[in-house]
């Protein structure tokens, strides 16, 4: 007999036991002679003649659309209380606001399976809050024997080359953040095709969304140029073209300004034009004409260090238009050197904005964050030690997307690899 009784039989029940209930004692009785004769359930017959004259007004009680419509509205609050606590339980990785991993959402609806969730008011939750999942996709990933999809072992190595380029393990086992980790997906992207050369933007960009990574933002700036009192100045010679076609050619200089506990402190830096190399920096308690002297000298006796020295006549030394750039003494030094002055115009980063750009950089890479130098700056030597160790990074291993994604000291290196080539026979 099939689990559901027929509509029709039990209309036939129930007007053979109100026709026949007069030749019985009671609707008990009634019931059970019918029930024996049709091969059906006494209670079942007694129910239906029960409801059948409810139903009819003869009997008080809840008429069978009544019924049905207080069945149909439990069903509606069970469903709803199911939604929210899946809701609840899946708030977690929904706020993120892009679709979950695969292996997520398998745990998460095995996790419901657990608790007695059905496995289609799960997939059909996630799929009205945009995470596209149907039951049996759900089933087909849940296979054990299912092989793992190439996306997904490729984005689990992306990530786990991204975890070991943005954090290191300092010498008291201390996970610290380390400079790549500053960067943006561009430069992420180009960092890891340096190991993984078939890396895509799209795996690096899910990896970084999954550690929480995130490029680092530059604020504003402040304006610190204030111009000599005479206006008496060197003119400008590059109009804004910060581009050489060879180390030394152009240099481009200005400082900026840190806050310590013991006061301000000023930190000068020269920068060639060619492969934005930092040249020379120098920090400082004052604001005089030592401040951009010393970086000055410094620079030239790198390159010469380097064995790439200066050619008098070559090089031009651009700067703004504040006092330090503007004395004597600097001018002097700079045109001694074989070097020619170059200003430009005052208050318009425009006109220094390469070495702006670097400025920037530093402040944003360097000064606002705890990956060169662990907590506030005390001193003159803790900006020292910070920005040693940010020059060294910037010009050895930072990529530049200007440089179509290599290091200064790389640029530099393939430049003056091309002028030594071996000779050819002839």
């Amino acid at each position: 007999m099939p689990k559901k009784i027929d509509s029709k039989v039990k209309e036939r029940c129930v007007r053979m036991v109100l026709e026949h209930l007069p030749e019985y004692p009671s609707l008990t009785a009634a019931a059970e002679a019918v029930a024996r004769r049709e091969g059906v359930g006494k209670e079942s017959v007694r129910r239906w003649v029960i409801q059948a004259q409810i139903d009819g007004g003869q009997r008080p009680g809840a008429t069978s659309e009544e019924l049905a419509e207080i069945k149909e509205l439990k069903a509606k609050v069970r469903r709803l209380e199911e939604d929210n606590e899946i809701l609840r339980r899946a708030s977690n990785f929904l706020r993120g606001g892009t679709r979950p991993p695969q292996p997520m959402i398998v745990a998460f609806v095995d996790e419901m399976r657990a608790e007695g969730h059905a496995v289609e008011s799960t997939c059909r939750v996630l799929r009205e809050q945009g995470c596209q999942v149907a039951a049996r996709t759900y089933r087909l990933w849940a296979q054990p024997d299912r092989p793992i999809a190439t996306r997904v072992r490729r984005d689990a190595v992306v990530e786990g080359t991204v975890r070991e380029l943005a954090w290191t393990v300092d010498e008291h086992g201390c996970r610290r953040l380390t400079p790549e980790g500053l960067y943006g997906r561009r430069k992420m992207t180009a960092l890891v095709r340096r190991r993984l050369p078939d890396a895509s933007a799209g795996s690096v960009d899910r990896a970084m969304r999954s550690l929480g990574l995130q490029g680092i933002r530059r604020s504003k700036g402040v304006r610190t140029t204030i111009p000599a009192k005479d206006g008496t100045r060197a003119g400008d010679l590059l109009n804004r073209d910060f581009t050489a076609t060879a180390p030394n050619r152009t240099w481009v200089m200005d400082f900026t300004y840190c806050r310590t506990w013991a006061g301000w402190v000023y930190v000068a830096f020269v920068v060639d034009v060619f492969a934005q190399k930092i040249v020379a920096w120098h920090a400082a308690r004052v604001r005089d004409a030592d401040l951009v002297l010393v970086p000055l000298k410094m620079a030239i006796w790198q390159r010469g260090r380097e064995g790439h020295p200066i050619e008098p006549g070559e090089l031009i030394g651009h700067s703004d238009a504040g006092r330090q750039y503007t004395a004597i003494r600097f001018t002097e030094h700079l045109e001694l050197e074989g070097g020619r002055p170059s200003i430009g115009s005052v208050g318009d980063a425009f006109d220094n904005a390469l070495m702006e750009c670097v400025i920037g950089l530093f402040k944003t890479e360097c000064i606002r964050t705890t990956v060169f130098h662990p907590g506030p700056y005390r001193t003159i030597a803790d900006i020292e030690f910070a920005t040693a160790g940010w020059v060294d990074w910037y010009n050895q291993r930072r990529l530049h997307s200007s440089l179509d994604y290599m290091t200064p000291a790389e640029f530099e290196a393939a430049h003056y690899a091309t002028l030594t080539r071996e000779p050819q026979p002839v």
